[in-house]
């Protein structure tokens, strides 16, 4: 079986980074995960002032958006970073890395904004993902890293 994801982390003549894949692209049905901020299931700010319990909060939502759709962390293909400071970035990038344990990372921007729709939070984190139609037999994504 071949993989439904394909990452490139270092496309001839582009600098490498272990941040990203520079590339990623697959076959599957196409998932769009709004960007995710720091509410709990009531609607209530996580960690105000607090950059990692925030990105901790933005990673597990997400987790339960993709799980929504049939998608795990290994089905995304795009993250997109909006951070008030961008010294939260460190932050975001270990519940990041948390949340990727072990795959490969996806596609990803990250972008300093003036404001979010509230102004205690201090990320929010888009995703892209693309679901297989049919897992493989142990239910893990199968995944091709070319470096």
């Amino acid at each position: 079986m071949t993989s439904h994801l394909t990452h490139v982390t270092a496309p001839e003549g582009v600098a490498p980074s272990p941040q990203y894949s520079h590339v990623v692209w697959g076959t599957g049905r196409f998932v769009a995960i709004s960007g995710q901020i720091a509410l709990d299931a009531a609607g209530a700010v996580v960690g105000a002032g607090d950059p990692a319990a925030q990105a901790r909060q933005v990673f597990a939502n997400l987790e339960r958006c993709l799980a929504a759709a049939g998608a795990d962390f290994g089905d995304v293909v795009k993250l997109t970073y909006f951070l008030t400071d961008v010294a939260h970035l460190p932050a975001l990038r270990d519940a990041r890395d948390a949340a990727f344990a072990g795959l490969p990372l996806p596609a990803s921007s990250a972008v300093q904004v003036d404001a979010l729709v509230r102004p205690e939070l201090l990320m929010e984190v888009e995703a892209f993902a693309l679901v297989p139609e049919q897992r493989p037999q142990d239910g893990q994504p199968e995944l091709r890293l070319i470096r």
